[in-house]
């Protein structure tokens, strides 16, 4: 049995902060895409309530805020090919730190814009639901919010390739 600093350094190295920074880059954004995704869905469901024929118009405003989770998903295997950290490896406690910190703008960045998109996105339903031509302009709406996740996973990205 070794002493606390030892088992410290076998936990705490290289590898385990960038497999971290990956199941971090996937784990906020996709909570942030299921709250958003959930926000969208329970305003369809009352959508189509009064009217099923909206259904189809719909989707785009629920799927929109799911594209967080996949960029956070990208970042993640990005982390995982290009760093090599496997459990119990021998990587750099620094470089492993530099993983670390490349997934944080997509982890966060993701989790708040899909958040916000979903709430945005829902609003959208509500004109969709009284000006069915107008959805195009919600959609928009919505995608403002995008640039932001956008934005986020080319830092993460930037950060991993340099």
């Amino acid at each position: 049995m070794g002493t606390f600093g030892e088992l410290f350094t076998k936990i705490f190295n290289g590898d385990s902060l960038a497999i971290l920074g990956a199941a971090l880059a996937v784990v906020l954004p996709g909570i942030g895409s299921a709250k958003g995704v959930n926000l969208v869905a329970r305003a369809t469901a009352g959508l189509i309530s009064e009217d099923p024929n909206k259904y189809g118009k719909s989707m785009l405003l629920q799927a929109l805020p799911m594209t967080q989770g996949i960029y956070g998903m990208v970042t993640a295997f990005l982390i995982m090919i290009f760093s090599g950290a496997t459990p119990g490896g021998t990587m750099d406690i620094a470089m492993g730190a530099n993983y670390f910190f490349a997934s944080l703008p997509i982890a966060f960045g993701g989790l708040y814009s899909a958040i916000k998109q979903g709430e945005v996105a829902a609003a959208g339903i509500s004109v969709l639901a009284k000006r069915p031509d107008a959805v195009g302009k919600a959609v928009i709406s919505a995608s403002f919010v995008e640039l932001y996740a956008i934005l986020a996973l080319l830092i993460s990205l930037l950060l991993i390739l340099l």
